[in-house]
């Protein structure tokens, strides 16, 4: 029994390794190294700092995932890297929950699959927790990070940086080689790749280049241990917890059965997409339709291996209150939306 349920943890880490490293988080690694290399403190501390236009913030960390489509892994690499140049934590973690949760394709994709007031209430969902999620952060921790930032020294006041163009470019060959990977579309991920090497050849100076390299390296060893643990644990819960199981607790609307889909949502690991075939099977096994809201909203923005790493970027009470707002949140509104549909 054991020998099974450790090979269940060994087989999602080579899948996850197999399908998700190479094609999403290699180029979400690159990405947040760039912004932490190449873009000055001033610049994110511009639109996301705590001295930010409020309103700004929160709406272009709030829409973030209709642009990069990314799952819960992927995006920990982006998040650490607008956090740990001072992005206000209100904003951040708006972007961190938002990131994989408001993936467009996959909205439109419950819709179909799932039922039109499912993928509407998932779009209306996710916008509106990203965002009240944000400000009740940004509430609780804002000022004491604000006033640590004060007093700290700024670091590398003399970062150049490109023009607007150059640095417009750079990044969104970064973003598409990213957005191509995750689809499989090699023969493009090679003519960005070879895009990337002109411009940087171009452009940037070694210096430069090793900077960012170094930045890249930075965030691996930060976050791609954490990560792979999860993903282990993750496989041994599967192999504990199979599927039978949560049915039987979340076949109706109670209070009960929303939670228990918000944890179990919380706890498993979802690549984009593959929520919505399993919460199908879920539903024509008699799934109730406020927990299945519940987990959509739920397990895409939060896995074991995310809450793992989040811990480590953000510090322990940090992200339980993060991790404790999801599940919360989504319960709720898991109960009230199963009130109103049959």
């Amino acid at each position: 029994m054991w020998i099974s349920i450790l090979f269940s943890g060994v087989k999602a880490l080579l899948e996850y390794l197999s399908a998700h490293v190479l094609a999403c988080l290699v180029p979400a690694f690159f990405i947040a190294g760039a912004i932490s290399s190449m873009i000055r403190k001033e610049v994110i501390l511009k639109y996301f700092g705590p001295g930010a236009n409020k309103g700004l913030s929160y709406a272009v960390a709030s829409v973030a995932g209709t642009v990069l489509a990314v799952c819960s892994c992927t995006i920990l690499p982006l998040f650490s890297g607008i956090y740990t140049m001072g992005a206000g934590i209100g904003p951040a973690t708006t972007f961190l929950y938002s990131g994989p949760a408001i993936n467009l394709l996959a909205i439109i994709y419950s819709a179909r699959l799932l039922g039109g007031d499912l993928g509407l209430a998932r779009a209306a969902g996710a916008v509106s927790f990203s965002i009240i999620i944000g400000l009740i952060m940004s509430a609780v921790f804002e000022k004491k990070r604000k006033e640590k930032a004060e007093f700290a020294p700024a670091a590398n006041p003399e970062k150049p940086q490109k023009s607007g163009l150059v640095t417009l470019l750079f990044f969104a060959d970064l973003v598409a080689i990213l957005f191509m990977g995750a689809w499989g579309k090699w023969w493009t991920v090679a003519f960005l790749l070879a895009m990337l090497l002109i411009l940087l050849k171009l452009w940037f100076t070694k210096e430069e280049v090793l900077s960012w390299l170094r930045s890249t390296w930075q965030f691996v060893l930060l976050i791609l241990p954490w990560l792979l643990v999860g993903v282990f644990a993750a496989g041994i819960i599967k192999a504990i917890l199979p599927p039978e199981v949560i049915q039987t607790w979340v076949g109706g609307n109670a209070l009960r059965s929303n939670f228990i889909a918000s944890v179990a949502g919380a706890l498993m690991y979802f690549a984009t997409l593959t929520e919505i075939p399993i919460l199908k099977a879920f539903l024509d096994l008699g799934m109730g339709k406020g927990p299945a809201l519940a987990l959509l909203l739920a397990g895409p923005a939060l896995s074991l291996p995310n809450m793992l790493v989040i811990r480590s970027i953000m510090g322990t009470k940090k992200a339980l209150v993060y991790i404790g707002l999801v599940v919360v949140m989504s319960t709720l509104i898991g109960t009230i939306f199963g009130s109103f549909v049959f």
